[in-house]
């Protein structure tokens, strides 16, 4: 059983998905549909940059959806048989996999892009906030330290990425005196984030105001793939549950690993990211579970080599 998996915004990079895009027409359709949607060029920020507008947040998260849709685009056409058995993504990512699992179409999931990108954007701006990386200490006791600072602290435990790793989001003074009450608890590390802003986190509850209405109107379908979602980090049945939780991860924490390890259980011992980079891969090896990554058009081989020799098993 395999699981398609998709990248967040960090996973970003100048020129992703240009191969594919010289490679294959169901690439560059992709990115030409995006572009006439968007009504700007907004491949030339991704294949030429400047690189200090790609990683903005209002663009990036576009850029990392429809570059992650061109690439699953050529994986379809090139490996028709290989039908996920489950989807997931990391925070964005789990808008491409709305729309890899076929329960919303494209230029609707890219309008709900841009409007989360857009709102997060502003939010970042309005409310100045900083993220961390806690190293070395379990998530049960980072939680443990950081729930009671708030308040009077601005600070939230963000994303359960992997064991001993966790991220903690909110104010800068917030996140700094959790840093100081988490060194002081036992954590090897506390890593400052070069990140726009204190992404899930309630320093982001405009941006969850402003996204709901758009998600609630949103056609959101049935289907037969079954989806993984960072709120519960588990199975998620039921239009109006997606909807809740699509409009919940804006604040709430990403549960990466129990998301993963939900999909274990369930019985996928296959997992493929899809997109630029191979951060997911590189968090999944740390909870047991290795993946492949299709970042390059290069690694489409290793890939049908991969799933052809899974087939005979």
């Amino acid at each position: 059983m395999t699981a398609f998996l998709f990248p967040g915004q960090g996973a970003q990079y100048p020129a992703m998905g240009k191969d594919f895009y010289e490679a294959f027409r169901s690439a560059r359709d992709v990115f030409d549909e995006a572009d006439d949607l968007l009504s700007f060029k907004l491949t030339q920020v991704i294949f030429e940059g400047p690189e200090a507008v790609l990683t903005q947040t209002r663009q990036a998260q576009i850029a990392i959806f429809v570059t992650s849709s061109a690439v699953l685009a050529v994986l379809r056409e090139s490996l028709p048989d290989l039908i996920p058995d489950a989807c997931a993504g990391l925070s964005l990512g789990e808008y491409t996999a709305l729309f890899a699992s076929g329960r919303l179409g494209f230029a609707e999931t890219l309008k709900l892009v841009k409007l989360r990108g857009e709102l997060m954007n502003k939010a970042c701006e309005e409310t100045a906030g900083t993220m961390s990386a806690v190293l070395g200490l379990g998530a049960s006791e980072v939680e443990k330290i950081v729930l009671p600072l708030n308040p009077p602290h601005q600070v939230w435990v963000a994303n359960f990425n992997c064991p001993g790793q966790t991220v903690i989001s909110g104010s800068k003074e917030g996140v700094l005196a959790a840093a100081d009450a988490l060194k002081t608890g036992g954590a090897k590390r506390v890593l400052p984030l070069q990140v726009h802003g204190a992404f899930h986190s309630g320093l982001m509850q405009s941006a969850q105001d402003g996204l709901s209405p758009a998600v609630l109107r949103a056609e959101i379908l049935e289907s037969s793939i079954p989806f993984v979602m960072n709120v519960p980090g588990a199975f998620v049945e039921g239009v109006d549950r997606v909807k809740e939780n699509l409009i919940r991860q804006v604040t709430r924490s990403v549960r990466w690993e129990q998301s993963i390890l939900a999909m274990k259980e369930r019985g996928i011992s296959r997992f493929l990211e899809i997109g630029c980079g191979k951060t997911l891969s590189g968090l999944n090896k740390k909870i047991g579970v290795p993946s492949l990554s299709l970042d390059k058009v290069s690694d489409l081989e290793e890939i049908a080599k991969e799933f052809d020799r899974c087939s005979r098993c």
